[in-house]
């Protein structure tokens, strides 16, 4: 991929996972999960992160308005739910949410910080995968490669998730025990990513300007590019994304992409999610402006 280095997980600099983080105690990794309904897909994800070859130290679910997600333990690994209050207008505080989550992961001790979409599987290696490509690139803002699962396969499968693997051709899936860094930020997802404690200080989190959906993950990528971190992408950390119906483009988003839209001009000078833009001025729902888009 042009703009892109890969190498062996041996060959990036820092403290192999596993090694202590500080003080003498062993890393210590927290995952977090935003989450709003989708409550047998967050069930099928927390059997699945059971099962991981590395347990993670912390499993945080951050319930946004949905008081039905209660704490719960699956095989020995506890969950903790954290609440976040949805405002008024019924948009979801994705940015908000991330960042109690890992807020949350970080004063309980957590060296590495792993985010998963509540959708997302975690195949058997991620979380080691992820602990120690943070461990060696501290200073490197880490994402794996995710198949998109048709529809029926998923919690039935946890013992067959190798076996399904197709990660999405859009962005990289270096093999697994390879790491790729010099990544394009613009193709930073929030579907599965890591990042040192240290690297998400550096940040400063999500921008809580965002609200509903759509722009904030785009946002963060740059951020962390501003912030000094690189980007890289890591081959051992796959994981699985549950089907769910989709709406494409994502017409019910609209006043969301258009307002967070705005906003990422705002901040960064051009607009994100372009694709879905030009989908909705095909079909008459939005119009170019001078700055951009406005409702047609």
């Amino acid at each position: 991929m042009p703009g892109t280095s890969s190498t062996t997980a041996s060959a990036v600099e820092g403290s192999p996972a596993g090694s202590p983080a500080g003080g003498g105690r062993p890393v210590r990794v927290g995952v977090v999960t935003v989450a709003h309904g989708r409550h047998e897909h967050l069930r099928h994800q927390h059997r699945a992160l059971a099962r991981s070859d590395r347990l993670p130290d912390d499993y945080v679910v951050v319930a946004m308005g949905d008081p039905e997600i209660t704490s719960r333990v699956v095989h020995g690994l506890p969950s903790r739910v954290v609440p976040v209050a949805v405002p008024p207008d019924g948009r979801l505080p994705l940015a908000a949410a991330r960042n109690r989550g890992g807020r949350e992961v970080i004063q309980r001790g957590a060296d590495v910080v792993v985010f998963l979409d509540v959708d997302c599987l975690p195949g058997r290696e991620l979380v080691a995968a992820y602990a120690d490509a943070a461990q060696r690139g501290a200073g490197v803002l880490w994402s794996g490669p995710v198949t998109y699962l048709p529809p029926g396969r998923g919690g039935a499968d946890l013992d067959r998730l190798d076996e399904l693997d197709d990660p999405h051709p859009a962005r990289p899936a270096p093999a697994r025990g390879e790491l790729v860094t010099g990544a394009d930020p613009d193709l930073f997802w929030s579907l599965s990513f890591a990042v040192s404690a240290e690297g998400w200080t550096r940040v400063g989190g999500f921008c809580e300007d965002y609200a509903g959906y759509g722009g904030e993950d785009t946002d963060f990528g740059r951020s962390a590019v501003a912030a000094g971190l690189d980007l890289g992408w890591v081959g051992g950390a796959r994981a699985y994304h549950q089907h769910h119906p989709v709406e494409s483009p994502p017409v019910r988003h609209l006043d969301d992409i258009l307002r967070n839209g705005a906003l990422f001009h705002e901040r960064w000078g051009e607009w994100p999610m372009r694709g879905w833009l030009m989908a909705f001025e095909e079909q008459g729902l939005v119009r170019r402006t001078a700055d951009g888009w406005e409702r047609a």
